[in-house]
């Protein structure tokens, strides 16, 4: 998502590490991202890019405790790997209705969990204006009901990248037992609001919410972070009970995400931690169950628009995320 409008409000200039309250779990993830990325770069990372593949990355091993690291930078494929892909949007699976839950698996490790995935946006977003600059409360102020998100420099929208990525998340999350559902799959003219999406996960008394989205920062800006809820009780917005779990969550994925894909955290914002947290999205306000924000990359730079363009990728993101969050919800 780009930081212009709701919930994309420009982030905090950063402040030195020294300063910064952190975490022991994150202190470790990023130790072990740099010691990970020494070894990935020395022999090799299955997890990372395929350097062109253009085919879908299988399931991978998952540690069930500690989310391993090992970024590459460099790595992933290239844009020419999956053309169609990026025209496409979507593969392999039909919309369904708006905030429609799957059915629940009869086995696996997360039977019995239930995970709302948020795509980031909506592509009816551009054809309706008024109705998402609609001011909508998230406890701390009013902000717009939703944004119309980012592109790539050749027009693949954010709003198809969350789709595609969601949905290949949902299966994965199936596979394991979950029940996933949808804040919207294509099936809506626009929206939700932020509002909306935050009460979707509330009402499904959700295990972990997960919001899709990929950045629209400055060309050399590169890499993925995980936004976490900071502490906030202020009108309908009470943080409070969700920020530490919601921290163990982010961190996870983060971990996961860096193994399935091969990406470093971010070089612009997190001080290189791949994490960041604010007090300022609605979608992160508004919720009472844990809820992290993941953007995968950055579409205004060629090198991770390269990356966020291929379908091969785009499953690697998805493994990583979903990894991250079995993690969370079987500890």
């Amino acid at each position: 998502m780009s930081y212009v409008g709701p919930d994309f409000d420009p982030p905090q200039p950063r402040r030195s590490a020294l300063r910064r309250p952190m975490t022991v779990a994150v202190a470790a993830v990023v130790v072990g991202a740099v010691a990970g990325w020494g070894v990935w770069q020395a022999v090799g990372d299955s997890g990372g890019g395929d350097g062109g593949s253009g085919g879908v990355a299988g399931p991978q091993t998952r540690s069930a405790t500690t989310p391993p690291t090992s970024p590459d930078p460099s790595g992933g494929p290239t844009a020419s790997d999956d053309g169609k892909d990026a025209k496409d949007g979507a593969d392999g699976e039909k919309a369904s209705p708006s905030g429609s839950s799957s059915a629940p698996a009869a086995t696996g490790p997360l039977k019995g969990k239930v995970v709302v995935i948020d795509p980031g946006h909506n592509p009816g977003n551009f054809q309706h204006t008024t109705e998402i600059n609609r001011k909508v409360n998230i406890g701390t102020n009013a902000k717009e009901c939703d944004t119309t998100g980012t592109t790539t420099n050749d027009g693949y929208t954010e709003a198809k990248f969350t789709l595609d990525v969601s949905r290949r998340l949902r299966t994965l999350l199936e596979q394991e037992g979950a029940t996933v559902k949808f804040t919207q799959d294509g099936g809506r003219a626009w929206g939700p609001c932020i509002d909306e999406r935050a009460r979707i996960g509330n009402e499904a008394k959700a295990d972990a919410v997960v919001s899709i989205h990929a950045d629209g920062s400055g060309a050399g800006n590169r890499g993925f972070h995980v936004i976490l809820p900071g502490s906030v009780n202020e009108g309908a917005a009470d943080t409070r009970p969700i920020v530490a779990p919601s921290r163990d969550l982010g961190e996870r994925i983060t971990g996961f995400f860096v193994r399935a894909t091969g990406s470093a955290p971010s070089n612009y914002v997190g001080d290189g931690t791949g994490m960041v947290t604010r007090t300022d999205l609605g979608g992160l306000n508004l919720s009472t169950v844990p809820k992290v924000f993941i953007e995968c990359g950055n579409m205004r730079d060629s090198k991770d628009a390269a990356q966020l363009t291929s379908g091969a990728w785009r499953q690697k993101a998805a493994q990583g995320i979903s990894d991250g969050i079995a993690s969370f919800l079987e500890n």
